[in-house]
């Protein structure tokens, strides 16, 4: 899996290594990388990582999240979900924004949340009152 999805001031401070199995929970601060098989809640502001050869059985609360690997239960972010083309999920995604890369395979659920905003006026929609914007492809 690519580095490209990383900025320049994070830095992986938690790993499950390849060929590594972990139930549990991790409550973390920063980011967390699986690159073998994890089963239980993940919660974090920070980032998680699925490698592609990660396997995750979960439920994960992170600010961002990348899948290059399999991620099968509820994935909940609070900035954005990454998905590239090697990623499988198969469960539920809320997020205020999805980058599906072609080639993925998403089965469950997908809600788009509006952003969280400073001050409290998490779950209030930025587009409240405004008409829907059109699907892609779609015509007036």
């Amino acid at each position: 899996m690519s580095d490209a999805h990383l900025s320049d001031d994070a830095f992986v401070n938690s790993i499950i290594g390849e060929g590594t199995r972990f139930k549990g929970e991790f409550d973390l601060n920063g980011l967390l990388r699986i690159d073998g098989d994890f089963s239980g809640v993940i919660r974090t502001r920070g980032k998680v990582l699925v490698g592609r050869n990660g396997r995750a059985e979960c439920t994960m609360h992170a600010g961002t999240v990348v899948v290059g690997g399999v991620v099968k239960g509820e994935i909940t972010s609070t900035e954005k979900v990454i998905v590239l083309s090697t990623g499988l999920v198969l469960g539920s995604v809320t997020t205020p924004r999805l980058i599906v890369e072609e080639g993925v395979i998403l089965d469950g659920a997908c809600r788009i949340t509006a952003p969280e905003r400073p001050g409290g006026d998490a779950g209030k929609s930025a587009a409240a009152g405004r008409e829907p914007a059109p699907a892609a492809g779609a015509r007036r």
